[in-house]
């Protein structure tokens, strides 16, 4: 089979001709769940690895690689504890047919949760390849060393044995109970290290393929019809010129129409000959109102933290501050376009999706079309980025549903509006601190009220005794909690979701006290904290930084930012230049110093914090989408704002050393801190305080003339 991807869990013996096969039980409530228990069949538990007989180690992952790594990652987890060679693992990621059960890839949790079960899968095929080699060379498996899958007696290196030779014949199947032990990171050979990309070949030379790409024989490209406004209803449709096209085909059901052609231009055709009219309803929301909307309309109030007492607090501070935070919507924006292809062959649904999801996807599309989940297949090709946006994946579904109709494999790849169109928002948000200092200048107490971004990164990792955190209108993954009518369209998880918001609001608000106490920013945080591991992350940034105690705003535009987002601690300090005559800010330099723990793939975490920076630029600076109402006014990049190459500062990452904690999240947590340190090198450079993301020139410049007067 050329591709490894189609094959089932029934075909797992023979593709491996036999072979250690090493299983883990999972519960679908927690896909993180170890079952110890007898092994019934290969079918019950979710295979995670296969050593087969020609040495090559086949590793199948519910994860998928969008662009970060992952790929690579995992192979090099397996290969470090396996003993093989990196070039030896054949990775299958994303088959619901074949993968272990996931709940998709998101919020950092690859490495850092997914990780560890992998790196045990390994370390007990380990174990049981070495029982195997002892066996066949009578020597006890503590005399016995493995490299690049050859395993020798420590001292008679011609006493060897391949992992293929040991599989050869075997039928063998291990839970993963009694792992084996891991390689400390002193002695690793594969992690650690930054080796070539398995993927960046295939990217490059354009190989690689994408959902879009996926063709299958009989194919129809579906273009479907879309409303001019969320909230809009369909009052009237014509279809006939549409269906005297030659080839086209019309699927009218109550809520999907659409037109299909066997090439993408003729659906295309066809979808201008529909002849339909809406019923709108009134816009009243916009950017301008939309916080005030929120503030009025939140409910759920959950309480997030609570410690000591607000009364206690305020009665002890010297100095209170109160400040609000807002920001706007933004769009995903990946370079990629949802896309996806349905097939129905003899009630079975395969369906190639561009999907962060591929499991809960499966089972929505088998609900959508009434099929037992086991009936349906999802197969993940590569992403051209997500970012948290390719989890709904509407797509697939319409893709099912048209497939199912009209019996012939089907279609269909969004355009760039309908990209703009049906994103999942990173949600508008409102957060107001009030918060005090006592004499000493020690924060004396904090009080949060968040709307409409949820509670990650909410938390306050300073050495506050009274602490109240409150959140309401749901979360920033979209949640019903969050209301029906709270938001005029679909909002959902964007990279380091709501904790974005929650660290620009909490770090402006600890830079904004720095300041009216007459105290350094950085010195301010050390007085502050009592969290080491915290102290080591703001020292490592201050010492790559070059940083020079002074009291903002100094005017040399510097500023820092802290979070803690994914199990890692990060430090991030940036320096600016704003044109005081349009408000227009450079971001010149930015230092991000980290604490991800074991660091797998040092050139892949650089990756991924340059990535989250970069990406940060855009939300900080000028990423907000324009509606009315329901209406999305921005369908497209000649209009929606994106960071560019020209806009990138000088990035320089940080690896704070702590090999004593496995590794951790490096995708997210930098953005976290980037609109945060981003404001308040602006306040050090002119004085004033930006409380609105994005913070366009037009906003800055809004801010300076305020503070001039």
């Amino acid at each position: 089979m050329n591709d490894p991807r189609l094959f089932g869990r029934r075909d797992f013996f023979t593709l491996a001709g036999g072979g250690l096969v090493i299983l883990v039980g999972l519960r679908p409530e927690d896909a993180l769940a170890v079952l110890v228990k007898e092994v019934p069949s290969p079918e019950d538990f979710n295979a995670f690895l296969i050593v087969q007989a020609d040495g090559r180690v086949r590793v199948m992952s519910g994860k998928i690689e969008m662009g970060q790594g992952v790929m690579t990652s995992q192979a090099q987890l397996v290969a470090e504890e396996l003993g093989v060679a990196l070039g030896a693992i054949d990775l299958v990621l994303g088959d619901t047919d074949v993968c272990p059960w996931d709940r998709g890839t998101f919020g950092s949790l690859s490495t850092r949760m997914f990780g560890p079960v992998l790196r045990a899968a390994a370390a007990r095929a380990r174990v049981e390849l070495f029982a195997l080699a002892s066996a066949r060379l009578g020597v006890p498996p503590t005399s016995l060393v493995v490299h690049e899958g050859l395993v020798q007696v420590v001292d008679d290196p011609d006493a060897h044995v391949t992992y293929g030779e040991l599989s050869k014949g075997a039928r063998l199947t291990r839970v993963v109970g009694e792992a084996g032990v891991l390689h400390a990171a002193a002695d690793f050979q594969v992690m650690g290290r930054s080796p070539a990309r398995l993927d960046a070949r295939d990217k490059v030379t354009g190989a690689a393929k994408y959902a879009a790409d996926v063709r299958r024989p009989g194919l129809l490209h579906a273009r479907v019809l879309r409303p001019p406004m969320h909230g809009s209803k369909r009052s009237k449709l014509v279809t006939s010129a549409a269906r005297a096209l030659p080839g086209v085909l019309v699927v009218e059901l109550p809520d999907l129409v659409a037109v299909l052609h066997a090439n993408p231009e003729g659906a295309a055709a066809a979808l201008e000959r529909l002849s339909v009219e809406w019923t709108q309803p009134e816009a009243t929301l916009d950017p301008e109102n939309i916080g005030e909307h929120l503030q009025a309309s939140a409910t759920g109030e959950k309480t997030v933290v609570e410690r000591g007492s607000l009364a206690t607090g305020r009665a002890a501070s010297a100095k209170s501050f109160f400040e609000t935070f807002r920001k706007g919507y933004v769009a995903h924006a990946a370079i990629e376009p949802h896309a996806a292809l349905a097939e129905l062959v003899h009630g079975v649904m395969t369906v190639w999706a561009s999907t962060q999801t591929p499991f809960p996807t499966r089972d929505r599309i088998a609900l959508a079309v009434g099929l037992a989940a086991q009936k349906v297949r999802v197969i993940t090709p590569f992403l051209g980025g997500g970012f948290g946006g390719k989890s709904a994946d509407e797509q697939a579904i319409e893709a099912a549903r048209l497939a199912q109709k009209v019996g012939r494999p089907v279609q269909v790849a969004w355009t760039r509006a309908e990209e703009f169109f049906f994103d999942h928002f990173d949600p508008a948000s409102v957060v107001t601190v009030t918060a005090g200092l006592d004499a000493q200048g020690l924060m004396s107490v904090w009080d949060a009220r968040i709307i409409a971004a949820g509670d990650r990164g909410s938390t306050p990792f300073y050495a506050v005794p009274n602490v109240l955190v409150r959140s309401s209108g749901g979360t920033a993954y979209g949640e019903a909690a969050a209301g029906a009518s709270l938001h005029p369209f679909a909002v959902g998880p964007w990279r380091g979701p709501g904790a974005n918001m929650n660290v620009f609001a909490s770090e402006s608000m600890v830079d904004l006290m720095a300041s009216a106490t007459g105290v350094d920013p950085v010195a301010f945080r050390l007085k502050n904290l009592t969290d080491e591991r915290m102290k080591r992350v703001v020292q490592a940034a201050a010492k790559a930084f070059g940083w020079t105690p002074a009291v903002a705003p100094s005017r040399r535009g510097v500023g820092v930012a802290c979070s803690i987002d994914a199990g890692s601690y990060v430090a991030t300090m940036a320096e600016v230049k704003v044109d005081a005559a349009t408000g227009h800010v450079a971001v010149l330099r930015l230092v991000c110093a980290i604490d991800l723990g074991v660091v797998v793939n040092p050139e892949g975490a650089r990756q991924q914090v340059e990535g989250g920076l970069s990406m940060g630029l855009g939300y900080a600076l000028f990423e907000e989408l324009r509606f009315r109402g329901g209406a999305v006014l921005d369908r497209n990049f000649d209009s929606y704002r994106l960071p560019c190459f020209s806009h990138v500062p000088h990035l320089e990452t940080v690896f704070v050393k702590n090999d004593a904690l496995a590794p951790q999240g490096a995708g997210e947590p930098p953005i976290t801190t980037t609109g945060a340190v981003i404001a308040n090198a602006i306040f050090d450079a002119t004085g004033a305080r930006l409380t609105r993301l994005p913070m366009t020139a037009e906003r800055v410049k809004q801010a300076m003339a305020r503070e001039a007067r």
